[in-house]
């Protein structure tokens, strides 16, 4: 009878997160700047990694099809959100501006499709950073 009080005790309340407390907003800047790191931070391995070789892979295939990165200082709202989508993908936004140096090539199909795979490498991993931040905050299991 003693072992099952002690056993009853030992167990967490139940609003009380296992694990490590992490602040969920770091959780979120962390996973933006590199993909994955969010879910590595809360000790989700398979998605960080899934996570990071997602958003690389298609941030690489963006790359090696010569895609345009959009710029700050578009003038419409198109360019604008290209410039969210782009950014969000964390270091491999950073990474744009080695791979860019030869200039975009958009006079080919591929170039185009490259532009919009360096997009979408943005936007997972703005969902990953949110899934992050979800499960930080407890919300998601």
């Amino acid at each position: 009878m003693a072992d099952e009080a002690l056993i009853e005790t030992a167990a967490p309340a139940p609003g009380e997160k296992k694990g490590p407390r992490a602040v969920p907003f770091l959780v979120l800047l962390a996973d933006l700047a590199v993909p994955g790191l969010g879910h590595v931070w809360l000790r989700r391995w398979g998605r960080g990694i899934l996570f990071l070789v997602a958003v690389g892979g298609l941030a690489l295939c963006g790359f090696l099809m010569r895609g345009q990165e959009f710029t700050a200082a578009s003038g419409d709202s198109f360019g604008r959100l290209g410039f969210v989508a782009d950014a969000c993908s964390g270091v491999f936004y950073l990474l744009s501006k080695v791979f860019e140096a030869a200039g975009p090539n958009l006079s080919r199909a591929a170039g185009d499709y490259g532009t919009r795979f360096l997009a979408a490498a943005g936007i997972v991993n703005l969902i990953a950073a949110l899934d992050a931040y979800a499960i930080a905050h407890g919300r998601r299991g």
